[in-house]
């Protein structure tokens, strides 16, 4: 009988059926080993930290965030989002696999709040995120621009740039960056914190010139740059610049031959003075004045006034000014700067006043200037002079000054004016017209003529800088007249030794004692030990054609395989026999005394008008403006120190009487910058007129390419001119001292600042 199971009997069991059952029973246990279940992932993740919103453009905003932990694991994120000032329904929008996102298509201008969690393998999801909300930009695109566009400073001040930027909603500011490296660095290339203050590198290379830039926050894209130029000359303390009268600062790094044009280059502001400004402005950079550091310009007037300016705020700041016949500063009673009828032969070459007119010196060490002031007590016809110590800070007399210059000087002698075998110091004749030297802790002073009204000498005095008390003295013909030391308002050179050298004018001439039109070289206690005297200097004598009427020395040093008696050059030189303008090369350790063949000069050529001028001297190029000839380059061949004496290039203009001393600016051997003055219409009576002075720049490596001047455009119009006026330039800015506004020859002067334009 069978047995029924169900409505089936075992029989009809099937093998599948077999298999299902024995997995049962195997799972229940009747096996040898056991089983564990897994454990449930009950552990959320940790919320996103961290998170920012940060607008990429008028439809997108990025999105970034810390990551979540877990101990299993993260598998994503939950990104959430909601539109309007204070929204509060968010909602989710998209997954993300990292930590960032990038939220696209959306609206410009608009205000979006975001939120993000994160999800495990279990799906547990992490807690919220922070809030993080952003705007948008405007559909109109950010600009950046930055103030000023050009800037100069001196090494220990610092620039403030500010950075405008439109159309950021978020008011989300500029990054800065130096020479694209993010906030600059320290040793090189200056620092620039978060609110745009530059402070360049006091250590390694300083000079130079560095880009500034701001970037967008809002906008990466978009930034705007701007200009600095670090130099660190300290100053500009003497005529022409050093001691070799070269008349090179070769750490002007602002002024390039591409950034002097007069698109970005130009007049920024001028000072008014109380006279006319023969003499050469001296820049000082970092002086603490008021208790507030400033560069500063020194001007001096035929007024007998000194005037300190703020070298770079416009308008024109007066730091100090004080007039020098005061009785604070050793003045009496009744004086005033000599009128130019007390003196001289009625020629009117130095109109209305006579004051201050040779080009002070400055110690930096001890922040002392020395000058020489003129003045008389008209109705008794008493004159005075007096050397001047003159604090930089302050305008004080230092040193127990001022020392008196009077008659009581004197040098044996029977020329011109002696009495008793003395040639005494002539006060009303004697015309202190070269610009002062100071050389190792002595201040030298020379002296000419008014006119050539006689009796004068050629006097050299030597002052200690310390104490103003006289050293030494030298007067060039104590047995004869004359020999006077214009120099145009150049000031006597010096070498590595303390030797002098300087250039007389027309007088007598016995090559004992007596040394008109003659090149000499003084010791430091001024006693000469050379001289070189041209051997047309009768020609010279009787015609009036001084060789010292300009072209104080410039000194050359050349090393092998130059021959060794062309390798210590020394190059001046005057009028010239039918007023051709002669320039001598000597060699300074043997400058060949007379000789009938000139066989004591390296050489001797021609530029073709009577010289009035210093020359400038830069890589080995002499440029120099005679009377009625072009601006001319001479090059110098540093193997043989031979120059060529036919123009390596020239100015297109042409300057008229006096020609100009031109000085050169650059950064080190580039950019090199000639800068020269035409001050032909200096309204005295011997002027062809009255009328501004034209300050002119050129490219120094080819005069043919004027860069600049400022006649082309009417608001850089100098003052009226002065003869023998010098440029001078630093920090990214020329000096030039005028007479101003006046055409009657009144008593009114000016300084004018030319500079690049701050944007």
């Amino acid at each position: 009988m069978k047995r029924v199971l169900g409505n089936r009997s075992l029989s009809e069991l099937t093998a599948g059926a077999v298999f299902a059952l024995f997995l049962i029973l195997l799972l229940a246990g009747c096996n040898s080993g056991s089983y564990t279940p897994p454990p449930s992932d009950t552990t959320p993740p940790t919320a996103p930290t961290s998170l920012t919103a940060t607008a990429a453009s008028a439809t997108q905003i990025n999105l970034s965030w810390t990551a979540s932990t877990d101990n299993v694991g993260v598998t994503g994120y939950k990104v959430e989002r909601c539109s309007g000032a204070a929204c509060s329904n968010f909602a989710q929008i998209a997954t993300a696999a990292t930590t960032t996102f990038n939220d696209t298509g959306l609206t410009a201008s608009t205000s979006y709040s975001y939120r993000v969690r994160a999800t495990d393998n279990a799906n547990n999801l992490s807690g919220l995120s922070s809030t993080a909300t952003a705007s948008t930009q405007s559909a109109v695109p950010i600009s950046v621009s930055v103030s000023p566009k050009r800037a100069a400073i001196a090494v220990g001040q610092t620039q403030i740039y500010v950075a405008t930027i439109s159309n950021d909603s978020q008011n989300l500011g500029v990054t800065w960056a130096v020479d694209t490296i993010p906030g600059g660095n320290a040793t090189a290339l200056g620092t620039i914190d978060t609110n745009g203050k530059y402070t360049p590198p006091t250590s390694g290379t300083i000079g130079g010139t560095h880009t500034i830039t701001a970037t967008s926050k809002a906008d990466v894209t978009k930034n705007a740059t701007g200009s600095v130029a670090v130099t660190d000359l300290t100053g500009v303390f003497t005529y022409h610049n050093d001691n070799s009268r070269a008349g090179a600062n070769q750490k002007e790094f602002a002024l390039t031959t591409s950034s002097v044009k007069t698109a970005t280059f130009g007049k920024l502001f001028s000072c008014p003075v109380d006279s006319a400004v023969y003499a050469q402005p001296l820049w000082v950079g970092n002086l603490t004045i008021n208790a507030a550091k400033h560069n500063v310009i020194l001007v001096a007037t035929e007024r007998n006034s000194l005037y300190a300016f703020d070298a770079d705020v416009s308008p024109c700041s007066t730091l100090w000014q004080k007039n020098l016949i005061d009785t604070a500063h050793g003045g009496t009673a009744g004086e005033s700067p000599v009128p130019s009828s007390q003196v001289g032969s009625a020629f009117g070459d130095l109109s209305p006043e006579v004051g201050i007119t040779g080009t002070p010196v400055i110690d930096p060490g001890t922040n002392t200037l020395y000058v020489v002031g003129k003045s008389e007590i008209v109705n008794s016809g008493t004159f005075f002079q007096r050397f001047h110590a003159i604090d930089l800070l302050t305008g004080n007399e230092k040193f127990g000054g001022p020392a008196n210059i009077d008659s009581s000087i004197f040098v044996n002698g029977t020329g011109d004016g002696s009495s008793g075998g003395q040639v005494a110091f002539d006060v009303q004749h004697e015309h202190q017209r070269a610009a002062l030297a100071l050389v190792n802790g002595i201040v030298y002073v020379a002296w000419a003529s008014h006119e050539d009204a006689d009796p004068y000498h050629g006097w050299v005095l030597s002052f200690s800088a310390s104490s103003l008390s006289l050293l030494n003295k030298f007067n060039d013909s104590p047995n004869g007249n004359r020999g006077g030391i214009w120099m145009a308002g150049g000031a006597p050179a010096a070498d590595s030794s303390n030797n002098l050298y300087l250039i007389t004018g027309n007088g007598d001439y016995d090559g004992t004692n007596d040394f008109g039109d003659s090149v000499l070289k003084l010791s430091s206690t001024l006693t000469r030990l050379d001289s070189f005297t041209p051997s047309v200097e009768a020609q010279l004598e009787s015609a009036d054609l001084d060789l010292g009427s300009g072209g104080a020395v410039v000194l050359i040093d050349l090393p092998a395989p130059a021959p060794a008696d062309h390798q210590h050059l020394l190059v001046g030189g005057g009028k010239g026999a039918g007023f051709t303008g002669q320039l001598y090369s000597l060699d300074r350790t043997n400058l060949g005394q007379f000789n009938a063949s000139d066989l004591g000069a390296k050489q001797i050529f021609a530029v073709g008008g009577g010289i009035f001028a210093t020359p400038a001297f830069w890589q080995n190029t002499l440029y120099i403006a005679g009377t009625g000839t072009k601006l001319q380059a001479y090059t110098l061949n540093p193997t043989t120190g031979v120059f060529t004496t036919t123009p390596a290039s020239q100015s297109a203009s042409t300057y008229g009487f006096p020609g100009a001393t031109p000085s050169v600016s650059s950064s080190g051997a580039t950019n090199g910058i000639i800068w020269a003055i035409d001050s032909s219409t200096y309204c005295t009576t011997q002027s062809p007129g009255c009328g501004p002075a034209v300050l002119h720049a050129y490219d120094a490596t080819n005069l043919s390419t004027e860069l600049w001047n400022s006649s082309q455009v009417a608001a850089d119009k100098a003052g009226n001119a002065v003869k023998f006026t010098v440029p001078t330039v630093a920090n990214g800015k020329v000096y030039i001292g005028t007479r101003g506004a006046d055409t009657t020859n009144g008593g009114t002067g000016e300084l004018d600042v030319y500079a690049l334009k701050p944007n």
